[in-house]
This record gives structure tokens, C-alpha cells and sequence, in this order.
């Protein structure tokens, strides 16, 4: 019985510490480059932090803690008028840090 509630709790922890990030409709508009020299033309707007759950039990998956990760940085570039982002740290604990550019018009001001 003990052994069926251990295993029914981790579970639960499990599905509840997955997180699906969804790309909000500003960030869809935002495109993730690896390379400095792709925003070397374009205006620096700052940066932006993110963070999700890397380790509940065990390590998420590396590739799928670095998409969330992007998603979430693409959301708040696009709320700051950004279009484009660069990470500038590597992954640590669930958190990255991303540089945050526009290199296109924005379609306001055409």
C-alpha cells in the first residue's frame, strides 16, 4: 500500500514540475539566433532572463530545458519590441540569459 502512494506521488510531481511553455503571440514573432555576427547590424534592446525546472527527481532533458528557455525569452523580447535573441550564458540550473535585439522594421513604422 505504502509502496502504491510513493509511486502515485511521484507521479504526480512529475506531471506538475513538466513545464509546457507556450509562445505567446509577440514571441512567435521572435526568431532565435546562436551567433553574434547575425544582430551585428541591429539594435540591442537589453536582455532578458529565464528560468525553468531543470531537476525534479532526475535531469530533464537538455535539449527540452533549452526550448523552454527560448520560448520563454522569445515571449519577453516581444514584449519589449524585440525580434530577435541571442543567448549570452550557457544553461545553468534552468536558467539562461539572452540578449535581446530588432533588426527589422517594425511594421509600425513603415
Amino acid at each position: 500500500m505504502m509502496r502504491r502512494i510513493l509511486i502515485v506521488l511521484c507521479g504526480v510531481v512529475l506531471v506538475s514540475s513538466c513545464a509546457w511553455v507556450k509562445v505567446s503571440s509577440m514571441g512567435e514573432s521572435v526568431r532565435l539566433v546562436q551567433s553574434t555576427k547575425t544582430v551585428e547590424s541591429c539594435k540591442r534592446l537589453g536582455n532578458v532572463n529565464a528560468k525553468v525546472v531543470s531537476k525534479v527527481i532526475f535531469e530533464r532533458d537538455t535539449e527540452k530545458v533549452a526550448a523552454e528557455l527560448a520560448d520563454l525569452a522569445r515571449n519577453e523580447a516581444g514584449l519589449l519590441g524585440g525580434d530577435t535573441i541571442v543567448p549570452i550564458t550557457e544553461i545553468y540550473d534552468g536558467r539562461r540569459r539572452f540578449a535581446v535585439y530588432q533588426c527589422f522594421q517594425s511594421k509600425g513604422n513603415n
